[in-house]
């Protein structure tokens, strides 16, 4: 009779679990360099169990950059794209329709630094010109922020030769090394190699509204959740399940300390050096909106400077209203999907 009794207990738990396994939705998320702060929100999501709570089985798939993410999602082997919002307005202009649908960085983060081992030698954009500049990947917002920079400056941007170099240890390893004259890097490898480098030079920062004003002559929104607006139609739930452990992670972070922040991160993400990351989660901060929604101002001003350096935006009169929907966190902030 124990017996029958423990293997009642037995099935019905495991009836239970496969159930529970049911109403989980799968989601793959590609990120486009998991270790980079401005990515941060969709990782501490997972971490805090925030896609479970609204019904989501989210696997996060680890890439090299934006533009590897991007064709992730392109090429069906996920989902969602957690990336910068610059690529749904630069896709616009070849006819491929992409929309955000939360956005978690009102400010990019982008840092124009140079190698320590030409400090002095390079001083401003306009040395640049003819210099090896690294950036997460080719196509990704790291490469369209400095073609915008070079442009900026004068410079033609086909004169600077582009290497990719990832986010993480091996962006600082490759300035360190001297492999590169300069790169475009986000925390927390800026605060990094500023911990071995106390002069390291800076030539362009946009962790900061005051940065992103003085580079942009706007708010810049960066880092946002979003993929083919197919999928959005066929996938209305899980978009807003999506949305609400994206905004319940914000209200986190806005509501917890740095340390607090940190001690939710993985490990492997964190590093061996605390203080440092610490130190970059704190310069990082400011830049995590606290609505997750997109400023119709800052949209234009996406495509305002893709219109610059990009003939191609320039001549696809784009209707940007398109490329970004605040239909999801609006139904977050009204109680709806588990939002209140």
């Amino acid at each position: 009779m124990a017996r029958m009794m423990r293997f009642v207990l037995a099935l019905a738990f495991a009836i239970g679990a496969a159930q529970t396994a049911a109403a989980q939705t799968k989601v793959t998320i590609a990120i486009g360099g998991g270790a980079c702060l401005c990515y941060l929100p969709t990782v501490l999501a997972k971490q805090l169990g925030e896609y479970e709570k609204a019904g989501l089985d989210v696997e996060l798939v680890d890439l090299k950059g934006g533009s590897d993410a991007l064709k992730a999602v392109l090429g069906g082997s996920a989902d969602v794209v957690s990336g910068y919002f610059d690529h749904c307005v630069n896709l616009a202009a070849k006819k491929q329709e992409l929309q955000s649908f939360v956005v978690y960085d009102r400010y990019p983060g982008l840092v124009l630094v140079v190698s320590p081992k030409q400090t002095g030698k390079i001083t401003s954009v306009k040395d640049l010109a003819g210099k090896r500049v690294g950036v997460s990947a080719p196509g990704s917002s790291t490469d369209f922020f400095l073609k915008y920079q070079l442009k900026k400056n004068g410079l033609d941007p086909t004169g600077t030769a582009v290497i990719g170099i990832g986010l993480g240890a091996t962006a600082v390893a490759a300035m360190q090394q001297g492999q590169i004259d300069a790169a475009v890097m986000l925390d927390p490898a800026v605060t990094v190699l500023q911990g071995s480098h106390k002069d390291l030079t800076i030539l362009s920062d946009t962790r900061t509204q005051k940065d992103t004003l003085d580079v942009f002559g706007g708010e810049y929104p960066g880092g946002a959740l979003y993929t083919t607006t197919a999928w959005i139609k066929s996938h209305d739930k899980e978009v807003q399940a999506l949305t609400s452990a994206i905004m319940h992670t914000l209200k986190w972070i806005h509501t917890h300390s740095p340390e607090e922040i940190m001690a939710k991160m993985p490990e492997g993400m964190v590093g061996k050096d605390k203080e440092l990351y610490l130190a970059a989660l704190k310069n990082t901060l400011p830049m995590y909106s606290e609505t997750g929604l997109m400023d119709p101002k800052g949209a234009a001003a996406v495509l305002a400077v893709f219109s610059e350096s990009s003939p191609e935006v320039a001549k696809a009169n784009i209707d940007v209203g398109k490329t970004y929907t605040n239909k999801y966190v609006e139904q977050f902030n009204a109680g709806l999907a588990g939002g209140k």
